[in-house]
């Protein structure tokens, strides 16, 4: 399942010829579910698994543009996994404290701890986007940041900590029709804003800025998948496979108890 959506390292990306349709071989929404529902039950085992033997931890990034389906995602993947050893952090735009220190400050107080599952919607990769696109930094800070992304992932990962990216990718069609959705249906009405108008009128410099992010920053150690987003359901199985494939891998095993229990008698 992971293989045709790797970023490939040392491969660029082209956002504009990956199909935003492609359904993973989904016949559709019912078998999709169907096979959703069997990698969440496995993959809370695994999550069990995970917190039990606590040497190492997951974290999983989503990036996406707007409308991509970061919240959905998080709803639909993450919602069955045990809160106590799952931690879902958002980023907004930096407060005064954060914008204090370096960039990755924030990004690395959030990191989870070993034996957690650690969700990030946007991420420090904010810091080579918007950034990047609103011309808030000079190119030759931004254009730095990529190899300091990849230190820092790496010491990560060398520190326990296992990295998935996965770049929600949706086409600008599929975003229109969101967004008038979230116009007509009254439940979704506060999910609107102006802004989100003014953003997609950067639709171009946001892919170029993506694609650069991914081709720079998809390593050994924290690839990058390109996720086929248009189709809900579809997004929702490869990012649960895809994780189940990564913790399965990891051959976790349950501690071994501290005492011997054959000796061990309760009256």
């Amino acid at each position: 399942m992971a293989s045709p959506f790797l970023a490939t390292p040392g491969k660029r990306v082209r956002l504009a010829r990956t199909d935003p349709d492609h359904a993973a071989g989904l016949r559709d929404k019912d078998e999709a579910k169907t096979r959703l529902d069997a990698d969440l039950e496995r993959l809370r085992r695994l999550q069990r698994l995970l917190y039990a033997d606590g040497g190492r931890a997951l974290l999983v990034v989503l990036q996406a543009i707007d409308t991509g389906g970061k919240d959905g995602t998080i709803r639909h993947v993450m919602s069955g996994l045990n809160p106590a050893g799952c931690v879902v952090t958002s980023f907004k735009a930096p407060t005064s404290e954060e914008l204090s220190h370096d960039y990755l400050w924030r990004i690395h107080r959030a990191v989870p701890a070993k034996g957690m599952i650690g969700v990030f919607n946007r991420s420090h990769y904010e810091d080579v986007l918007v950034v990047r696109v609103h011309d808030l930094v000079p190119r030759k800070v931004w254009k730095a940041r990529y190899r300091q992304i990849n230190e820092f992932e790496r010491t990560l990962t060398e520190n326990g900590v296992t990295i998935l990216k996965f770049f929600l990718h949706i086409s600008k069609d599929e975003q229109a029709r969101r967004l008038r959705d979230r116009i007509r249906d009254t439940s979704k009405n506060w999910k609107f804003s102006e802004a989100d108008l003014a953003e997609r009128k950067l639709w171009n410099r946001y892919r170029a800025a993506f694609e650069d992010a991914i081709h720079e920053c998809s390593t050994p150690w924290a690839p990058w998948y390109v996720v086929p987003a248009n189709k809900k359901w579809a997004r929702d199985r490869i990012v649960a496979r895809i994780m189940v494939e990564c913790l399965e891998g990891m051959r976790l095993r349950w501690p071994k108890p501290k005492a011997d229990l054959s000796r061990i008698v309760i009256r």
